[in-house]
């Protein structure tokens, strides 16, 4: 799996190498070069983690830093019949499963979330298109339902299934356990103080405050615990990896 996207390596060799590679289409899409670039984009993501502390918080904010309005990106309604009918019983019916490499898979509806434990934050959301918005999300914190699930040691990655479809094809993510662990990684089911609304990924989205927003996953129903993510759509770790070649590892 390519975790940081090709065009990224391209500019850091270009760089490093006086240039050189630049406007070079027909190396860019040679197999042999394509594989040399997967291999140093992995050691480049181990670098970036070792260098880092594992645990860095996001900056938070205040609520006078709240923007006006919390812009919806992606989705906006997944617009099937079961999720319209789950909206009108506000998502009263709603179950997020844990299946996978669990030794106690769960099922948690939407109240048993919300009588839980929780965690506010006002974070800012960086879009990938190049606006931020802050916002104030209140949910539980991954971890403990990951404590309540327990994970095997076989486990790798956690996929979030969604609600949505786009082109046909289901929406999820993927995050490795580094970031499901982080404080700060929660499934949020309110924004500044309200439910979360429909566009934004009602009734539950993941806050994973360190990464770019289109790994904000919405509409999230399931999450499985996967050893790899080769047999997981096209193997790249979410939709937009696998349709526009996004890079897995957004962090900010």
């Amino acid at each position: 799996m390519t975790i940081i996207t090709r065009r990224k390596l391209i500019t850091t060799a270009a760089l490093g190498a006086g240039g050189i590679l630049s406007g070079c289409d027909r190396l860019s899409r040679s197999p042999d070069f394509q594989n040399i670039l997967a291999s140093a984009e992995t050691a480049n993501f181990t670098v970036h983690r070792a260098l880092g502390d594992r645990m860095q918080m996001a900056s938070e904010y205040s609520h006078a830093d709240l923007s006006p309005t919390f812009r919806a990106n992606g989705t906006r309604d997944p617009g099937t019949p079961d999720y319209a009918a789950s909206a009108a019983q506000a998502f009263a019916n709603w179950q997020l499963r844990f299946t996978g490499l669990f030794t106690k898979p769960q099922i948690f509806g939407l109240s048993a979330l919300q009588s839980m434990p929780q965690r506010t934050q006002i974070t800012r959301h960086d879009c990938v298109e190049g606006w931020s918005a802050i916002g104030q999300w209140t949910g539980v914190p991954l971890k403990i339902l990951l404590d309540l699930a327990q994970l095997k040691d076989s486990a790798n990655f956690l996929v979030f299934h969604c609600a949505d479809r786009l082109g046909g094809r289901p929406y999820y993510e993927s995050i490795d356990l580094l970031d499901a662990f982080h404080p700060q990684t929660i499934m949020a089911h309110r924004l500044n103080d309200e439910p979360l609304p429909i566009e934004n990924g009602a009734p539950l989205r993941l806050r994973v405050e360190r990464q770019l927003g289109y790994k904000h996953a919405k509409y999230v129903n399931e999450i499985e615990a996967v050893a790899s993510l080769d047999s997981i759509g096209e193997g790249k770790g979410g939709y937009w990896q696998d349709v526009a070649n996004y890079e897995w590892y957004a962090g900010i």
